[in-house]
């Protein structure tokens, strides 16, 4: 697979761009565990350095996952430019699901009924579907939030505000919901606490993928997230007061 990412001008390894005006290709074949010669990586160095463009090529992708937990914003980079991951439509609704089971769960044990017709309601599960409903327009109303408010700040960006791009760095790294099972399914007295933890580290990897994605600075990245969360939250409260979601 041939690395599609350049550096720009500045800093050895910071920006990634769909480009290789800026890099040179090392003319060096490397075979790793008889990878055909065909397979292998051509490894793009930026000029002003003679370093590699992209140090993860080569690396494991159990290291490029612990990195990409860990926040590193060149782990990001890779997963976002430099590697074909069109998982994102998945995962989101898998996301989904997650969240919809931990709100149906609690419903189940907050609301207690001897009534033959909510048995009848239970047993078809249509509260499920409802709490999955409400965490798809939630998370819709938090990725236009989100949309709108760079857009609106676009003139502080140095990077063209790409819409697909940017929703698909935002689904991926969603990932962090997926723990949301086996908090549920672990549960103790620090659920509500490990619920929050969970997040806050979702909100802090979308950050992350916005300023990767953009090659904004941090501070517009936190804000925008902020922002979608308000309106996120604001929304949720709306959703829940309507009778459809009680």
């Amino acid at each position: 697979m041939l690395v599609y990412a350049a550096v720009e001008e500045g800093q050895c390894g910071e920006v990634f761009r769909r480009n290789t005006r800026s890099a040179q290709p090392k003319h060096e074949e490397r075979r790793h565990n008889n990878t055909p010669a065909s397979r292998c990586h051509v490894m793009f160095v930026q000029k002003s350095c003679q370093k590699p463009v992209d140090k993860y090529i080569e690396y494991d992708p159990v290291i490029i996952l612990i990195d990409a937990i860990l926040c590193k914003a060149q782990a990001y980079r890779h997963i976002l430019f430099n590697t074909k991951v069109n998982i994102h439509g998945k995962l989101c609704v898998f996301c989904l699901l997650c969240e919809a089971y931990l709100r149906w769960s609690q419903l189940q044990g907050s609301q207690q009924s001897s009534d033959p017709a909510d048995i009848i309601r239970y047993t078809k599960e249509w509260d499920f579907y409802a709490m999955f409903g409400l965490a798809a327009l939630e998370l819709v109303v938090f990725l236009a939030a989100v949309l709108l408010f760079l857009w609106a700040a676009q003139g502080l960006l140095t990077s063209r505000l790409q819409p697909s791009m940017l929703l698909k760095a935002l689904l991926l790294s969603s990932y962090g919901k997926l723990l949301l099972i086996p908090a549920v399914i672990w549960e103790h007295d620090y659920s509500p606490l490990c619920f929050s933890l969970i997040k806050l580290f979702v909100l802090t990897s979308n950050s992350q993928a916005i300023r990767v994605i953009l090659n904004s600075s941090r501070r517009l990245s936190v804000l925008a997230v902020l922002v979608g969360f308000a309106l996120e939250t604001t929304a949720a409260h709306s959703f829940q007061n309507m009778h459809w979601f009680r």
